[in-house]
């Protein structure tokens, strides 16, 4: 794959083959590190001074059908504003969507973003405004370390049909449709308007329609985003699909240090091995032990560049009980070994 550095004005230019499924929005101005993904983190070269970048393979298309969320607005308001305070709620932890957009400020933190086909990392918080029926899983839990989180949800006709049809609320219907790509928002748009979503839980109904307008006004003229350009992922949700994935999700996510026979996630969702082995290719477009490698991967990636622990433990430590073949299958998943790899981490960020 060849990987693809987009600046905010939209040029698009060639880069080189590193790495697969990325998308870390990074300024240099503010990066003290790097940012890694759960399908790869990925190796960063920095080409301005101040100016935000995306940083992406094109990804494999997700396959896993999301379940509908039903969204209750509060009584006596046609939006719907929540606090998350506790570390380790799970308000939202299965892929899902909902015909409201979404608007959800992380207060600080590190946690992993999965909307539509695209994963990345955030660190220190986040501000992302998701489109409708856009599918997602949370943004937290019980490893983020966030302050709080507070999600927002509204219909694209909340305040009435044709009210953002008018002239004088063009930018904020620009920015619903840019929503539908996904959006973040980073440097001082994230905190200032991160800080306004906040204010919002103390207001009265009136009072918080009107700030949140202004809200909406902000993020639809701030140049401080970027789009996560989230391809369109049919929805047909069906329940014993995504109730199978989330367990062998789950499995891979605690288990994946050691050895998981295919034998035993075949039995953990009632199918043979063979039926399951054609079943998780159908869903994801890759073999069981293509995924379980990958998610090792992503881990060792992760640790190169945030751990001081020797390549060799990194290997162990990320499910590898071999290393000569942990360094054969790092090298032809990135391209680079994974003493070049940490090297190379270590001049970005000097």
């Amino acid at each position: 794959m060849i990987l693809l550095v987009q600046r905010c004005d939209s040029h698009l230019f060639c880069a080189s083959t590193v790495l697969a499924n990325i998308c870390a929005i990074l300024t240099l101005k503010y990066v003290k590190k790097l940012l890694s993904v759960n399908i790869v983190y990925n190796l960063v070269k920095f080409a301005s001074e101040t100016e935000p970048f995306i940083w992406y393979f094109h990804p494999m298309k997700m396959t896993k059908q999301p379940i509908l969320e039903n969204i209750v607005p509060e009584f006596g308001s046609s939006l719907k504003v929540h606090n998350y305070k506790e570390p380790n709620n799970d308000h939202a932890p299965k892929w899902h969507f909902h015909p409201e957009m979404e608007i959800v400020f992380v207060n600080g933190g590190a946690g992993k973003r999965h909307i539509g086909d695209h994963i990345s990392y955030y660190s220190d918080g986040d501000l992302i405004f998701i489109g409708s029926n856009v599918p997602h899983f949370g943004f937290t839990d019980r490893l983020t370390n966030n302050k709080s989180e507070v999600v927002i949800h509204i219909k694209e006709d909340f305040l009435g049909p044709g009210f953002f049809d008018t002239p004088e609320m063009a930018p904020i219907k620009q920015l619903f449709e840019r929503s539908k790509q996904g959006i973040i928002f980073h440097s001082r748009a994230k905190w200032d308007i991160g800080i306004r979503i906040e204010s919002l839980l103390d207001l009265e109904p009136f009072e918080r329609i009107l700030e949140f307008l202004k809200i909406l006004k902000a993020l639809a003229v701030t140049d401080e985003y970027s789009l996560l350009h989230v391809d369109e992922v049919i929805i047909e949700s069906k329940p014993q699909d995504t109730q199978r994935l989330d367990i062998i999700y789950n499995l891979v996510r605690k288990e994946f240090t050691r050895s998981i026979p295919l034998s035993e996630v075949a039995d953990l969702v009632s199918m043979s091995e063979q039926a399951f082995s054609r079943y998780f290719k159908n869903k994801t477009g890759k073999t069981f032990t293509q995924f379980v490698n990958e998610y090792r991967l992503v881990h060792a990636s992760k640790l190169l560049s945030e751990e001081h622990l020797s390549i060799t433990n990194i290997a162990y430590e990320s499910g590898f009980n071999n290393f000569s073949h942990f360094n054969k299958q790092f090298k032809a998943y990135t391209g680079k070994s994974p003493s070049q790899y940490r090297n190379e981490l270590k001049k970005v960020l000097k």
